[in-house]
């Protein structure tokens, strides 16, 4: 019977099993040590064994963080927003939350965070406990020591379509208080007025900072090819004309990509819309110089 519990417990686990559920389940520490030395089981940790015995996949690799941590542990901050559906946000180190790091040995590879946030509030569906993606994406930025790469993360989850800015705003009030707060009202203001980007929303402030009227983002047009597209920033001029801004990624180096660029933004220009490019490093580090060329160019000053 007990063979049975803890073989179920290990097929639902990825045939991770910490040390306290064998325990609970009638299974010895001396059973256990003798599984280990015949080698149908490995040690993973101090308190977590494997039925299998070769390298750890990923869902393993997961199983072994929460398992380390203790009963109230689960996924978290960017570790949970992949599991969630975030891409390319990947970290090498696992993090962890936990409710107290000092109650088990560190883990290589791993990072124990401690919250006292309740556990049955932050956690999603699911076998594996893995935090819900707002909390997850909202506490790395809170502590993470790079401010520009905590908001990125919050920004590309809307961008992604995981989530949605106004949800993220109700998520920072069951959370308050939280670090940042701040920065991250901000930031979801300009997300919710349609930037999907940093670098978009570094445009929208620099539009703020000059006195230029701010852009429609992510609007929906048909280029001369019958394709759909989405712009990075639009604006009405006075004679009726649409002029897009196109605002270039670190990506866009890829002379293949930059190729690509240039050959969409032809084919979204027409008799009454200009397209034009700028860089993600001049908003960033020379808004002034895109103002004025944007003033110069006929999009109206604010007032």
């Amino acid at each position: 019977m007990g063979d049975r519990l803890w073989r179920h417990l290990a097929d639902v686990q990825a045939g991770l099993l910490s040390h306290r559920q064998l325990r609970e389940l009638g299974v010895s520490r001396g059973e256990i040590r003798n599984h280990v030395r015949v080698g149908r089981w490995a040690a993973r940790s101090g308190e977590v064994v494997s039925t299998t015995t070769g390298p750890l996949s990923p869902e393993q690799a997961l199983w072994l963080g929460v398992l380390h941590g203790g009963s109230s542990a689960m996924v978290g901050a960017l570790s949970a927003a992949r599991e969630r559906g975030l891409r390319r946000w990947d970290r090498d180190e696992i993090t962890i939350l936990v409710s107290n790091p000092m109650s088990f040995d560190p883990l290589p590879g791993y990072r124990f965070f401690r919250t006292r946030r309740p556990f049955k509030v932050l956690v999603g569906a699911g076998e594996l406990p893995v935090c819900r993606l707002e909390p997850a994406v909202l506490m790395f930025a809170a502590h993470e020591p790079h401010l520009r790469t905590a908001l990125g993360a919050v920004a590309a989850t809307v961008q992604q379509r995981l989530t949605t800015a106004d949800t993220l705003v109700d998520w920072l009030d069951r959370l308050t208080p939280l670090r940042r707060s701040r920065d991250l009202r901000d930031l979801l203001s300009d997300v919710g007025d349609g930037a999907h980007s940093m670098a978009e929303v570094d445009l929208r402030k620099a539009c703020r900072d000059y006195g230029v009227q701010p852009p429609r983002s992510q609007r929906s047009r048909v280029d001369n090819r019958g394709r759909r597209r989405y712009t990075d920033a639009e604006w009405r001029l006075g004679d009726g004309r649409v002029l897009v801004l196109e605002i270039d990624g670190g990506v866009h180096d890829d002379p293949q990509q930059a190729t690509l660029d240039r050959r969409r933004n032809r084919q979204l220009t027409s008799a009454t819309r200009t397209v034009v490019q700028c860089s993600a490093w001049e908003i960033r580090h020379e808004p002034w110089e895109v103002m004025e060329d944007l003033l110069a160019l006929g999009v109206p000053p604010v007032g």
